[in-house]
């Protein structure tokens, strides 16, 4: 296991703590500003009653058709909601003219659904072609990130981008020009750290690059083989030693980073995965991952110096996840794999439920031959086998979790396997293969086809 994390400190050397205390505030995120809320973690703060019900002609305050497909999750700042499609390429279950192939950033008004802007990137080729695994996410996988001021997005070969909150393109800085070599394609979603863009370019240079916000200027690059199959995007720790780590997981470990320098402080033997889809989460600085592919389940301290196995582990399991994030409440970590909810305890990592989700009521409209129209991809009647991609959220004391067919699981976030309902938008064939976003009360679901808006507000 041990391999991955050599070849890196070999390239990088290990960043030791220093004593001065860092007054970064992991908590200070205001609304849903990338991808799973406050610091991913999907757990919303606010107060706000949100729906239980709704339908396509309950609680469905608007419906909106996006100009091409996604599997990048909407974000809310302020009174507009961001979200990342694609066009001209792969589209239709065909593969097309690639040099046709543009990256889109959308803003929508949030309390209409109106588009209020919409700026497309001509694609950096070659692209991944448009078939096998990586048709079932495509080119719009990653989720965009704000810091109230600017919209920062990352679009794989051509690079992050910085917009102002009209659509000005700001700056556009080239990460890399490889390719996933499992021809998976490039998914890890950006973030922010005080004045730091950190763009996890797995795919297109086996590096985690920090960016001047400001400028798009390359600050730093942490360069490592063991990068390569890694899709999850980073969360921000902080350590006993009051130090704040940029975690991620990739395959066979976990590593935290020094986000002033992209130096890596530590490391950690994880999960026997050779891959990793899914993304940690971190509570009181402990962080937690559930990985499938023979993975496992694993809950570490976050900080300490070079390898930190024998000492920061808290626990081990068994457990199996593959692409959808794990979410945390009141003790206890919710997780859904292959329509099965499971909830353990974040202590332990004990067993405390497990169950089968119910079906919705309508069965969802059969996908046509090459996939649902407007997303060529497997998601109509639920992707691989029923493998859904969209994690769970969780607000007013309730998870919601979209599986691909477009089944919005409701459940009650206790020690029990307690539905509350099973709501469907739609029964055309949509695939929904993002995490929604929520704000105010208000649920924000997008499909390969259309964003939703569902509220029990007037």
């Amino acid at each position: 296991m041990g391999d991955f994390s050599h070849r890196f400190l070999a390239q990088l050397g290990i960043g030791l703590l220093s004593c001065a205390a860092w007054t970064t505030q992991l908590s200070a995120e205001d609304g849903w500003t990338r991808f799973r809320g406050p610091n991913g973690s999907g757990v919303s703060s606010e107060t706000d009653p949100a729906p239980t019900t709704w339908s396509a002609t309950e609680n469905l305050k608007w419906k909106i058709a996006l100009p091409g497909p996604g599997s990048s999750s909407p974000i809310i700042v302020g009174d507009k909601i961001f979200v990342t499609c694609w066009s001209g390429y792969g589209v239709d279950g065909s593969d097309g003219d690639q040099s046709k192939l543009k990256r889109h950033l959308v803003c929508l008004d949030k309390a209409t659904g109106k588009i209020i802007w919409d700026k497309s990137v001509p694609a950096v080729l070659p692209e991944d072609e448009f078939g096998g695994m990586f048709a079932e996410h495509g080119y719009a996988s990653h989720t965009p990130v704000s810091d109230g001021k600017n919209v920062y997005v990352f679009f794989g070969k051509s690079g992050a981008l910085a917009f102002d909150l009209d659509g000005k393109q700001l700056w556009q800085t080239k990460v890399g020009d490889g390719l996933d070599g499992r021809r998976w394609g490039s998914a890890c979603s950006p973030i922010l750290y005080n004045n730091t863009l950190i763009v996890t370019a797995a795919a297109e240079s086996q590096a985690i690059i920090g960016l001047d916000k400001e400028t798009g200027k390359e600050l730093w690059r942490a360069e490592a083989e063991g990068l390569a199959s890694t899709w999850g995007t980073p969360v921000l720790a902080k350590s006993e030693e009051g130090k704040t780590q940029v975690v991620l997981g990739v395959p066979y470990e976990f590593w935290g980073l020094d986000p002033d320098t992209g130096k890596l402080t530590w490391y950690c033997e994880a999960m026997d995965s050779d891959s990793y889809c899914s993304s940690v989460i971190e509570h009181d600085g402990i962080i937690y991952g559930i990985e499938g592919r023979g993975g496992g389940s694993i809950a570490v301290k976050a900080g300490g110096k070079k390898d930190t196995t024998q000492t920061n582990v808290v626990w081990r399991g068994r457990n199996n996840n593959r692409i959808s994030t794990p979410v945390y409440y009141d003790g206890r970590i919710y997780f859904f794999s292959g329509r099965v909810a499971n909830c353990i305890d974040a202590k332990t990592g004990a067993e405390i439920f497990q169950g089968r989700l119910p079906a919705a009521n309508a069965a969802p409209a059969a996908a046509p031959a090459g996939g649902p129209p407007g997303g060529g991809r497997r998601g109509g009647g639920g992707g691989r086998g029923g493998q859904d991609y969209g994690s769970p959220i969780l607000a007013d004391g309730k998870i919601y979790f979209v599986t691909r067919n477009g089944d919005m699981h409701v459940l009650k976030a206790t020690d029990k396997l307690e539905s509350l309902a099973v709501n469907r938008v739609t029964n055309d064939a949509e695939d929904f293969s993002s995490t929604p976003a929520i704000s105010g009360g208000e649920l924000y679901v997008r499909s390969n086809k259309h964003m939703y808006c569902i509220s029990t507000k007037n």
